[in-house]
């Protein structure tokens, strides 16, 4: 079975950490130490979104937002229920 979570998020750049977080209201939050410039942000977004689900960066896409702070990411092989449990820290 081909599962994909597509879910939205919002990316603060120019942060001081680097990582990804639910809020108080359960939304996705990406901070990025990177500027939002040439990309890079994006970039290290892929980075950590693949760290944090223990995921191929080759199976998450931007599918929606390159140029803003709020994206829709799409991660394949993934529900969007294991993607939250995992970015809650409660996956596998």
């Amino acid at each position: 079975m081909n599962k994909k979570a597509v879910f939205d998020i919002t990316v603060n750049p120019k942060s001081s950490k680097s990582e990804a977080v639910l809020d108080s209201s359960g939304n996705i939050k990406v901070y990025l130490n990177s500027p939002p410039v040439d990309g890079k942000a994006n970039k290290e977004c892929i980075q950590v979104l693949s760290k944090k689900l223990k995921t191929a960066k080759s199976n998450i896409v931007i599918e929606k937002g390159e140029q803003g702070r709020h994206k829709r990411i799409s991660v394949s092989g993934m529900s969007v229920e294991e993607v939250m449990a995992k970015i809650e820290g409660k996956g596998k």
